[in-house]
């Protein structure tokens, strides 16, 4: 990782050019906001560590120039002040500052608050690379339009309604609704792997097609098993196997590749389900007209304890307001 390193002190400049190199990174020097973002400009560094009071820019002024022009390659920014006044704070966090240290530096400290940086670039990165392999599945029907962008935010708040249930019965918490909006769109990845005079038939499937197409689930499961069998830790990506697999059960258990029922279906394939059929069925295809949202408010109700959930069904009608708006918004 590059680090750019902003500081218009003497002293403090080769105090963060040792710290930074014993811990091994690569790195280049500014001693004013003006030269940093030029380098910034050219080299365009993952991290910047940047003072707050310099000449020609300060730090606010750097920051706020690195959130103006940085597109989708984000830099993450550590603020080094003697300021620690709550308006000060709130000051460097709204010019684009994601963390904040105070003179004089302490090597373990900082070597922690960058390594924090490492991360939230990592995440960044890796919730594009996802959601890029979603895209890749997605774009053999192009009926489907941003029917990712909907299901990831229907996911996401049919979860947060359900953390908000007396008690949290589920034990959700923010790293589970992190990861249902990060692997929700990995539902359909599978389709990749079926042909398109089936994908793409305008028609109704016949029993052998029918088949055919099932097997998406599998084959979406299998491409994201592979993965967590190397990294094996990796919580999303078991998530998004079991939503490959299981997104088409039903609580009932007459759905399929399995037949699993009630809770045997894992919570973010339950949650996936009701926010994948309530797109389809709110979306217009070339067999059939879109829904509204009262109609399809009404299905969903009608099959509560038969294709899903009862608890992400009642989860739902907390939230169907927002369900139109996220229809509506991603349209």
């Amino acid at each position: 990782m590059k680090i750019l390193i902003c500081e218009d002190e003497f002293v403090s400049r080769r105090k963060l050019e040792k710290i930074i190199s014993s811990l091994g990174y690569e790195f280049q020097v500014a001693d004013n906001g003006l030269d940093a973002y030029k380098l910034w400009q050219n080299e365009r560094p993952e991290l910047v560590i940047s003072d707050w009071v310099m000449p020609y820019l300060n730090g606010i002024e750097l920051c706020e120039k690195i959130r103006t022009e940085e597109g989708s390659q984000y830099t993450y920014i550590i603020m080094v002040t003697t300021k620690n006044a709550t308006n000060d704070i709130v000051t460097a966090i709204n010019a684009g500052a994601d963390d904040l240290i105070s003179k004089p530096y302490n090597i373990d400290e900082l070597a922690v608050r960058i390594r924090a940086g490492q991360r939230s670039r990592m995440f960044q990165t890796k919730d594009i690379v996802i959601f890029s392999l979603a895209k890749l599945a997605e774009s053999r029907d192009a009926e489907t339009g941003d029917h990712l962008e909907r299901i990831r935010h229907f996911s996401k708040r049919l979860t947060e309604q359900l953390s908000a249930c007396p008690g949290n019965p589920f034990k959700i918490n923010k790293v589970f609704i992190d990861n249902i909006f990060l692997t929700s769109p990995l539902h359909d990845i599978g389709k990749v792997g079926i042909p398109d005079a089936i994908l793409l038939k305008p028609g109704r499937l016949n029993e052998a097609e029918r088949k055919t197409m099932t097997g998406h689930c599998r084959i979406g499961y299998n491409t994201l098993h592979d993965a967590l069998e190397k990294y094996p830790n990796t919580d999303y990506l078991q998530m998004g196997a079991e939503i490959a697999l299981y997104h088409h059960e039903k609580y009932d258990g007459t759905g399929y590749p399995e037949g699993l029922r009630a809770e045997q279906i894992p919570l973010a394939a339950r949650i996936v389900a009701l926010a994948d059929v309530y797109d389809a069925l709110t979306s217009a295809r070339s067999y059939k007209e879109a829904y509204t949202h009262q109609q399809t408010k009404g299905l969903i109700m009608n099959y509560s304890g038969s294709h899903f959930d009862p608890t992400v069904v009642d989860a739902f009608l907390q939230c169907e307001e927002q369900f139109a708006q996220i229809k509506l918004k991603f349209s």
